[in-house]
């Protein structure tokens, strides 16, 4: 069943404009071709450009958890109390 498109796909831009290591922009996660030819896609490419950059948004998301989550196990943890810290 086809879907018609009754309003055009809007830019994910929100003026962060700068590259990750990957080469995405780290406001949209979009490639710097997506960005480039944005105004020139249908809305069912702009649509699929905003799946890929969400997937790269969790994807980065997910490693700053997994770095998070690390820093914590390597952090040590006080094994003796402090004299001085209240408890409460």
């Amino acid at each position: 069943m086809k879907q018609y498109d009754f309003f055009n796909v809007s830019s994910p831009c929100i003026a962060v404009c700068q590259l990750n290591n990957n080469g995405y922009c780290k406001g949209c996660f979009r490639s710097r071709e997506e960005r480039l030819h944005w105004q020139e896609y249908t809305n069912q490419q702009k649509s699929n450009v905003i799946r890929l950059a969400s997937l790269r948004y969790w994807r980065v998301m997910r490693g700053l958890r997994e770095n998070e989550e690390k820093q914590k196990e390597q952090t040590p943890k006080n094994v003796h109390p402090d004299l001085f810290e209240d408890e409460n």
